[in-house]
């Protein structure tokens, strides 16, 4: 039952969130509102097709303030990518994505109760995000993105 909540809660966020406008700025961002996930089976899959098109990866915190993400894994496009985070608790979390190597490529800044995007230049590959908050990746604040 607390899966079905959590995507329900999931759904809910995502309906909530509005798209905006793509553009070639790399520098991060806070924002109040972020573009809508795609779900696919459990996993969001951003809209967008070849490399540099300006995918999404939707990414949102447990919403009780629990040290989890409402999904473990999902799926984008390489190129520029649009990291949207959500955390509407008051516990503050992040977002970081780092390569098969440990090297942290990129990601938001410590927040809560708000959105934030931020763009990363992936390539195709598996990458683990994660949260950088102190205990909160070793409380199992992780997932796994893969760029196809």
């Amino acid at each position: 039952m607390k899966k079905y909540a959590a995507l329900f809660a999931l759904l809910l966020a995502a309906l909530a969130l509005v798209a905006c406008g793509g553009g070639d700025d790399t520098t991060s961002e806070t924002t109040s509102e972020a573009p809508p996930a795609q779900e696919n089976g459990g996993e969001k899959e951003a809209e967008g097709g070849s490399e540099g098109s300006g995918a999404a990866f939707d990414v949102e915190a447990d919403p009780s303030g629990g040290l989890a993400y409402t999904t473990e894994e999902a799926t984008t496009s390489p190129g520029n990518v649009t990291v949207n985070f959500t955390n509407s608790s008051p516990v503050p979390h992040d977002v970081r994505i780092e390569d098969a190597g440990g090297e942290d490529i990129g990601g938001t800044e410590v927040i809560s109760e708000s959105t934030e995007s931020t763009k990363v230049d992936l390539k195709p590959g598996e990458y683990t995000f994660f949260c950088s908050v102190p205990g909160h990746r070793q409380g199992g604040m992780e997932g796994t993105l893969t760029v196809g």
